[in-house]
C-alpha cells in the first residue's frame, strides 16, 4: 500500500485558506495527483488544506474524509528563549539539540516544556487516529511494525499540515519528530511518499520513497514557496527569522 502525504499549498494563515500562488501550486498539484489511482481521500477541518484538496477532488468527482487528528499539531509550548507559548517545533537550535533526550523516539514527550504543553495526550491521539486509517485499509500496528491483515496495493491520500505530517513519520518510521521537524522542510503543495515493504508474509513495514516533491511545480517552471522555512543567512532580511 501507499500513503501520500501532501501539505497544503502557500498558505493565507490569517484567512486560513491559500495566497493566489497558493491557488496556482493548487491547480498544478491537481493535474498532478488526478492521474493516479487514489483509493481514499482524507483531509484536515482546516480550511488552507481543505481548499488545497478541493481542486483535486473537483477534478477527479470525488470526495474526502474530513478528519479532526489531521490538523496542524496544536499543542503549544514555552520554549526556552521565549515567556509567551510558542508552536512545539520552533525552537531555536542551541536549545533544542542540547537535549539529548529530544533525539530518542520515546523520551522527547517526556520533556519538561512537552510535559507542561500535553505534547504526549496529542500525539498520542493523532497516531492512533492514523492506526486505526490504516487498519480499515488491511494493516494493523503490532509493536512497531503491521501486520498485514490484508495486503494490497491501493494508494491513500492525506491532506494535511507541516508538523502534522512530521507526526504522522515519526510514527511510521520510528523516529523522534524533533528531528524531522527540525531537519526537514516540506514545501507547500509537496508530496511526500510512502510504501509497505511486505518481506515475509503478513509483516509489513513503512518505507519512506520520496519526501516533500515539488516535481509538479518544477515542471511548471515554478519555484516552490517559502512557507516553513527559516532565513537561509541571517542577513536576509527579508526571509523569516522567528
Amino acid at each position: 500500500m501507499k500513503i501520500l502525504l501532501i501539505r497544503h499549498a502557500d498558505p493565507d494563515y490569517e484567512a486560513d485558506s491559500l495566497t493566489p500562488q497558493g491557488w496556482k501550486e493548487a491547480r498544478l498539484l491537481a493535474e498532478r495527483i488526478s492521474a493516479m489511482d487514489i483509493c481514499k481521500f482524507y483531509v484536515s477541518p482546516l480550511g488552507r488544506a481543505k481548499d488545497t484538496a478541493s481542486l483535486t477532488l473537483q477534478k477527479m468527482q470525488r470526495q474526502a474524509q474530513e478528519c479532526l487528528w489531521l490538523r496542524e499539531f496544536a499543542p503549544l509550548i514555552r520554549r526556552p528563549d521565549q515567556q509567551k507559548p510558542s508552536i512545539v517545533w520552533d525552537w531555536l537550535p542551541q536549545d533544542w539539540t542540547a537535549v539529548k533526550a529530544f533525539y530518542e523516539k520515546d523520551a522527547w514527550m517526556h520533556q519538561e516544556a512537552m510535559v507542561q504543553g500535553e505534547v504526549a495526550a496529542e500525539y498520542q491521539w493523532v497516531t492512533k487516529s492514523l492506526d486505526q486509517v490504516l487498519a480499515e485499509h488491511g494493516y494493523v500496528r503490532e509493536n512497531h511494525y503491521y501486520r498485514a491483515a490484508h495486503s494490497n496495493m491501493d494508494t491513500i491520500a492525506f491532506f494535511c499540515h507541516f508538523g502534522l505530517e512530521c507526526v504522522l513519520l515519526s510514527h511510521l518510521l520510528g523516529v523522534s519528530p524533533m528531528v524531522l521537524w527540525h531537519g526537514m522542510c516540506a514545501a507547500p503543495s509537496s508530496v511526500t511518499t510512502l510504501v509497505t515493504e511486505e518481506r515475509r508474509q503478513g509483516i509489513a513495514s513503512w518505507r519512506m520513497s520520496s519526501f516533500g516533491d515539488v516535481s509538479h511545480l518544477l515542471c511548471a517552471g515554478e519555484q516552490p514557496s517559502f512557507a516553513a522555512r527559516f532565513c537561509e543567512c541571517y542577513a536576509n532580511a527579508d526571509e523569516r527569522h522567528d
